[in-house]
């Protein structure tokens, strides 16, 4: 016999050997192992505020454009920078920094009295209960996909004025702030 084969005879099971302690250590594993369901990670678009990331589920978004001339509305609430036309639909602008406490007042980007909006800035344009809605961005980074294992509640003492905060999410090193757009625009 080839010494190939004596390695081959050693390492199967062969009938008439005795395998007592092994079928003891295979019996506890005949146990079925509770099934973990398979987690659906879900999409959301990830933008910048003043240098944080934040995200909205995607499902709420229903556009995302450059930054198109604004319509200054006079006596109008501060965070409401003013409308545009998308196809003909007048859609109010919001600068949700105010809300959650990143800027002090929304510039002044309506009316003749503008500056051009930065090369990033975009609107995205929302689904709300009031209709669409567009939120001033400093810039759209790209659309993560977190699964619930990676979402964490709000930390405490975020509600208040930033009650529109429901949670963080985490991939790798980056954190994610979840935003609820329908509370940021109330």
């Amino acid at each position: 016999m080839s010494r190939f084969s004596e390695l081959l005879d050693d390492f199967f099971y062969r009938p008439d050997e005795d395998v007592g302690g092994l079928l003891e250590f295979a019996a506890g594993s005949d146990e079925m192992l509770p099934v973990t369901p398979e987690e659906t990670p879900e999409e959301y678009l990830a933008f910048v505020l003043e240098g944080e990331c934040y995200a909205v589920p995607i499902r709420s978004v229903r556009e995302i454009g450059k930054v198109p001339p604004l319509t200054e509305i006079p006596r109008a609430e501060p965070h409401l920078l003013g409308v545009m036309n998308l196809r003909g639909d007048v859609i109010p602008v919001y600068d949700i920094k105010m809300r959650l406490r990143l800027a002090d007042k929304a510039p002044q980007v309506a009316g003749p009295d503008a500056a051009a909006p930065p090369r990033a800035a975009r609107i995205i344009v929302a689904h709300t209960e009031e209709g669409p809605a567009g939120v001033w961005v400093d810039a759209v980074r790209d659309v993560v996909r977190l699964k619930p294992s990676m979402l964490e509640q709000a930390p405490p003492g975020v509600g208040g004025e930033r009650d529109c905060v429901v949670g963080l999410g985490r991939r790798n090193a980056q954190l994610y702030i979840l935003l609820d757009l329908q509370q940021a625009l109330a």
